[in-house]
């Protein structure tokens, strides 16, 4: 007890300060996400993401070596697609020379060692932007279901290390796991976005992708019906251990910073690897609040990664992955 202890001892140097830290950050620690669009020698910024952009497949190659040359090591992947391919059932998720199966090609080609995990959803694919099939004015579950086993599929068999389904479909990862395995897919891994909610901070993500919901009468205006309302908690607890029993390997929290509660709930509950969605509602505030000079970039992007790391995440998938990095490697943070 005071005046015996006294906590500031611990505080008064950096040299102290660095020596009892408790978390860390490296490019181990990330997984960073990738946009792709058609075309050739096309490095498109997203408006509302500034400096993150889209990529052809010819110029991902030149970024995946960079991220490798910086000690990332796996990517996350989503392609854009083009409007006259969508349909209610996202027939084109099914191409094997679809866009998604040529980046994962692309990436493997150039960094074999590059860990490849892949987006499952229909809302890309969608002419509706939602990531189920709608029949009658619902979003129908077992249906979709079976095309995202299928689309997991496509995806193993041109090179993908790990699908991740962010779809919120019940079921899904127990039809994804039965189709793998059956295809002889069984060393394929599942990283499933175990609590995704309902949020408002993906609008950044959906003007990349041009998967916003489409405002018609006799369709649902949001994604509420399949994400999680974001007033629940326990929620989050159910949905990760249904997929854990149903073979998922990773669990994932999206979005990030509004959600640490939850990844701390399931670090304490479940042993397994759990990943947060630092998402791009989170990159765009602080790259505007920085722009206007309210904010420190590079100390505030700190805080938050080591935040949610602090919080029990293992794996960070963060559109601040490169930033984070060359400051680490910059040795001036």
């Amino acid at each position: 007890m005071f005046p015996i202890r006294r906590n500031r001892r611990l505080r008064s140097n950096e040299a102290i300060r660095s020596l009892v830290r408790q978390t860390y950050i490296s490019p181990n620690d990330f997984l960073v996400p990738l946009f792709i669009v058609e075309g050739k020698g096309v490095k498109e910024e997203i408006a509302s993401m500034p400096n993150y952009y889209r990529f052809s497949l010819d110029l991902l190659k030149a970024e995946v070596k960079t991220l490798w040359s910086l000690g990332l090591k796996s990517v996350l992947l989503f392609v854009k697609v083009d409007d006259a391919l969508k349909d209610n059932k996202g027939t084109e998720a099914l191409n094997p020379n679809g866009l998604m199966q040529r980046a994962i090609k692309t990436v493997k080609e150039v960094c074999p060692d590059m860990l490849v995990m892949t987006d499952v959803a229909l809302d890309p694919f969608s002419s509706y932007g939602h990531d189920g099939i709608i029949e009658g004015g619902k979003i129908i579950n077992d249906a979709t279901v079976e095309v995202l086993a299928e689309m997991s599929i496509s995806h193993a068999e041109a090179g993908a290390n790990f699908v991740a389904p962010s779809d919120m479909m019940d079921g899904r990862i127990l039809g994804i796991r039965e189709a793998l395995d059956q295809t002889n897919l069984i060393d394929v891994g599942i990283m499933s976005y175990s609590a995704k909610y309902a949020s408002a901070f993906y609008g950044p993500f959906r003007d990349a992708l041009d998967s916003a919901p489409v405002d018609l009468v006799d369709i649902p205006k949001d994604k509420k019906t399949y994400q999680m309302d974001f007033a629940n908690r326990d929620e989050a607890i159910r949905e990760t251990e249904m997929d854990i029993n149903e073979g998922a390997d990773i669990v994932m929290v999206k979005p990030g910073l509004c959600y640490l509660d939850i990844v701390r709930d399931i670090k304490n509950t479940f042993d397994i690897p759990i990943a947060v969605y630092q998402v791009s509602g989170e990159y765009a505030m602080l790259k505007a609040a920085a722009e206007k000079g309210w904010l420190d970039h590079d100390a505030v992007m700190m805080e938050q990664v080591t935040s949610i790391k602090r919080a029990g995440a293992d794996i960070i998938a963060s559109y601040f992955a490169k930033d984070v990095v060359k400051l680490l490697n910059s040795h001036t943070f």
